[in-house]
């Protein structure tokens, strides 16, 4: 029995080892838009993901209640979340998580554009603690054109994506499990789930 399992382990694992091919084009404005190819097994197995069109049509004669791709935040506030972001070991896992992904993520033809606020400037600012260091980073590679903007007075997500990217899965696998079981990372939670005690 112990031969069969090893056996699926490491039948699993090879499969795992094999590259995904993923091509997209993404978008979120107005409506949120996606065209999406997915490529395994060096191209036997493609799966297409049908272009995708979200809107919310608003009624004719109607003034829309506010911009497009921008919602009024309420005034309830929940900084739960920062509990961890303001833990430097849990700011530094998390970008060290992401610099480790993107390394092992092989890109072509990559370009990223996003647009991030949280409606309420000292929030924004908090979150930018973590997306500010990465923005750095990624706007300095040479494999990818990315772009992350902070948006401080409105609520607001924009994202203009499209590219082809190549992964192992079993490496993303690694890394993830990695993460999850890193002490900075369970001391985070531990912080969020006190704060909402």
């Amino acid at each position: 029995m112990l031969t069969g399992v090893v056996a699926g382990l490491l039948l699993l694992i090879a499969v795992l080892a094999i590259p995904l091919v993923v091509t997209f084009r993404v978008s979120w404005r107005e409506a949120f838009q996606n065209d999406t190819e997915l490529r395994w097994a060096f191209g036997l197995v493609r799966i297409r993901i049908p272009s995708y069109q979200s809107e919310t049509p608003s009624p004719k004669g109607k003034k829309p209640d506010a911009k497009p791709g921008r919602v009024r935040r309420s005034s309830g506030k929940n900084h739960d979340v920062f509990a961890a972001v303001r833990q430097k070991s849990f700011r530094r896992r998390i970008i060290r998580f992401i610099s480790e992904l993107w390394h092992a993520v092989h890109k072509k033809n990559l370009t990223v554009r996003v647009r991030l606020g949280l409606g309420d400037p000292a929030d924004t600012g908090q979150l930018w603690v973590i997306f500010g260091p990465i923005a750095g980073l990624l706007a300095s590679v040479q494999e990818a054109s990315i772009e992350i903007e902070p948006e401080f007075f409105d609520t607001i997500i924009e994202l203009d994506s499209s590219g082809s990217i190549r992964v192992i899965p079993v490496q993303v696998l690694y890394l993830t499990v990695a993460l999850l079981l890193s002490p900075p990372v369970w001391k985070g939670i531990k912080l969020i789930r006190g704060v909402r005690q």
